[in-house]
């Protein structure tokens, strides 16, 4: 079972990224989780995505930014970030799992490795 978040990088404030989560196994059954940490925070919830009702959920701090979407292949999430500012910057994880609080980082069963955004002119 593995996950891998690709699509990081270096962006200017306004910008755009695209992130990826890439399973080794069919991810519809799963909810997925992006979280994301900045150097000496926490890390924090982002976004999720039950894929088999199609249902999405966002941080207050992303809303209206970020839009998570499952791709044709059934492998894979994205995770398109528009107008990014430079409190986006951290290292994006993506995790699979069937939670009842996509909030909570406990309710996940895999986690990938991260994806590092740095959002900096």
């Amino acid at each position: 079972v593995q996950l891998q978040a690709s699509g990081g990088g270096l962006v200017p404030p306004g910008g755009s990224l695209r992130l990826s989560c890439t399973a080794s196994f069919p991810l519809d059954p799963y909810a997925i989780g992006w979280f994301r940490q900045a150097p000496g925070k926490e890390r924090e919830w982002v976004s999720a995505i039950k894929n088999s009702l199609g249902t999405t959920y966002y941080s207050d701090s992303v809303k209206g930014r970020f839009t998570i979407s499952g791709d044709n292949t059934g492998n894979t999430v994205h995770l398109q970030m528009n107008s990014l500012k430079p409190e986006d910057t951290a290292v994006y994880v993506c995790a699979a799992g069937f939670p009842t609080i996509p909030q909570l980082p406990t309710e996940y069963d895999y986690w990938g490795q991260g994806t590092l955004v740095t959002v900096s002119s």
